[in-house]
C-alpha cells in the first residue's frame, strides 16, 4: 500500500512536530455545529474541514456531493477505499502550502475544532473483541490460574475472541455509568445484586471494516488489509468483578456490554505505511491460514491517563496476533464481515509492569494499589474517575495521532 500524502509535503495550516493532525494523517470523522445537520470531515491541526463546502471534491473523485451528509462515515466507506483514498490526496493537494487553489476560496469549509461537536464516526452492525496481548493473557492467567499454566492452550494457536455489543459503542467523551450484576463477595459464597466494584478500563486499538466478504467465503490472510480501512483508538469498559463471576462457561457478557469508548477519527491505514514494524516471533508457528510475511504490526504509542496521571505507556507493536490475523481467523469459518463492523484487538499490554493496559494488571487484581499525584490511591476506577487514551506514531517530521478517547465515570 502507498502512502497518498507525501512525508514532505506541508500545510498551510499551521500545527507543530506534536500535533495528532498533520496532512499526512487527514482522517475522517462526523461532526456538527450548534446541533446542526452531522456532515463528513477530517481535520489538519485544529481545523476541521467541512467536506461539504468544497464541491471539487465530489467532482474530481467522483463522488456525489450527497455523500457528504451523513450521520457516520458508512455509506462512504462502501464507495470503495480507492475512493476514500482519492479524497484524502485530493484535501492534500488543496490544503498543501503549494496549492494552486487560494486559501481565501478554502477558508470557508474550515470550522474551529473547539467549536464542534465530533460524533461516533462509524455505525458498528457488528462488534468483535480480540484477545491478542500475549502479555495481556498471561497477566491475567496467572493472577486467575495456575501461573505455570497461564495460557490456555489454545492461546499461541487462535486469535482469541468474543462477539461484543456493538450498540453500548460510545463516541469519546461520553460519561460511563457504573454497572450494576451479580457480583462475589467471597469465594464459596452466593452472589449479591450490586454497583461493580471492580470497574475498569482496557486499552485497545480497533479496525474497521471497510469492504465486506461474502457469506460462506473467507478473506484470505493476504487479502485482508484490502478489508481494513483504518483504525480508531478504543477503550473497553469492563466490570471484573460482574466479569469474573459470568463468564464460566461460555464468556464475557454483562462485564463488557455496558460501555465501550471510541475515537472521534478513523485514521486509514495508508497513513501508517511508515510506522510498519515487525511483531513478535509467534512460536508454535501458525497454522498455514494465519501465516504472513513482511511488517505487519504497528508502531503506535499508546497512554493512559487517569485524572491526568500519566498510569501506562504501551505500544501497538506488542500484539501478537496482528490484525491480519484477526480478520483472517474471524472469517475462515465463512463469517461475512460488512461494511463498518468493529474489531477491537483486546487490552495492549507490553512487557513491563508500566505497560500494562488495565487497572486490573497495573494494580494487580487489587494488591498493588497505583498511587497519583493527589496523594490518593486506586485499585480500581472510582466515581468522578477521568480515563484518557491517547495513541500516535511519530517519526522525525511530524506525528500520525487519534486524538483523544476519554470517559469520565458517573455515580452509580
Amino acid at each position: 500500500m502507498e502512502k497518498s500524502i507525501p512525508a514532505s509535503m506541508k500545510s498551510w495550516i499551521p500545527y507543530d512536530r506534536e500535533c495528532d493532525f498533520p496532512i499526512q494523517n487527514l482522517p475522517l470523522g462526523i461532526f456538527s455545529i450548534d446541533g446542526r445537520q452531522k456532515k463528513i470531515c477530517s481535520i489538519i491541526g485544529d481545523q476541521i474541514i467541512d467536506l461539504s463546502d468544497i464541491p471539487e471534491i465530489a467532482t474530481k473523485c467522483d463522488v456525489p456531493q450527497t455523500i457528504f451528509y451523513n450521520d457516520y462515515l458508512n455509506p462512504l466507506l462502501a464507495l470503495g477505499k480507492t475512493k476514500v483514498s482519492s479524497i484524502r490526496k485530493e484535501l492534500g493537494i488543496l490544503f498543501s502550502e503549494n496549492s494552486n487553489k487560494s486559501k481565501e476560496s478554502l477558508i470557508s469549509a474550515l470550522r474551529p475544532v473547539s467549536l464542534a461537536k465530533l460524533h461516533l464516526p462509524i455505525k458498528a452492525g457488528d462488534y468483535t473483541d480480540f484477545y491478542s496481548s500475549r502479555e495481556h493473557a498471561t497477566n491475567v492467567g496467572i493472577m486467575f490460574r495456575d501461573p505455570a499454566n497461564a495460557l490456555l492452550p489454545n492461546w499461541l494457536y487462535l486469535p482469541v475472541g468474543y462477539h461484543g455489543r456493538a450498540s453500548s459503542i460510545v463516541v469519546s467523551g461520553t460519561p460511563i455509568k457504573r454497572p450494576h450484576g451479580q457480583i462475589v463477595i467471597k469465594d464459596g459464597e452466593p452472589p449479591i445484586f450490586n454497583a461493580s466494584r471492580q470497574l475498569d478500563f482496557e486499552l485497545e486499538m480497533a479496525f474497521v471494516i471497510g469492504k465486506e466478504n461474502s457469506l460462506g467465503e473467507p478473506i484470505t490472510i493476504q487479502k485482508a488489509e484490502e478489508h481494513i480501512q483504518g483504525l480508531l483508538l478504543f477503550n473497553d469498559w469492563s466490570a471484573r468483578d460482574i466479569q469474573k463471576w459470568e463468564y464460566v462457561p461460555l464468556g464475557p457478557f454483562l462485564g463488557k456490554n455496558f460501555a465501550s469508548s471510541a475515537s472521534p477519527w478513523l485514521v486509514h491505514l495508508e497513513a501508517l505505511e511508515e510506522f510498519r514494524v515487525n511483531g513478535p516471533e509467534q512460536d508454535p508457528a501458525p497454522l498455514e491460514y494465519l501465516r504472513q510475511s513482511g511488517a505487519n504490526n504497528f508502531d503506535i504509542q499508546l497512554e493512559v491517563w487517569l485524572n491526568n496521571n500519566l498510569i501506562s505507556k504501551s505500544n501497538m507493536k506488542y500484539l501478537y496476533w496482528s490484525i491480519k490475523q484477526q480478520l483472517a481467523h474471524h472469517t475462515i469459518n465463512g463469517c461475512n464481515m460488512q461494511i463498518g463492523d468493529i474489531c477491537a484487538s483486546g487490552t495492549i499490554s507490553g512487557p513491563d509492569p508500566k505497560s500494562f493496559g488495565s487497572m486490573l494488571e497495573l494494580s494487580w487484581k487489587g494488591t498493588k494499589p497505583i498511587i497519583l499525584n493527589d496523594g490518593s490511591s486506586r485499585t480500581f476506577l472510582q466515581n468522578g474517575d477521568r480515563v484518557e487514551m491517547k495513541a500516535y506514531a511519530q517519526s522525525k517530521d511530524y506525528r500520525i495521532g487519534f486524538g483523544s478517547c476519554y470517559g469520565e465515570i458517573l455515580e452509580e
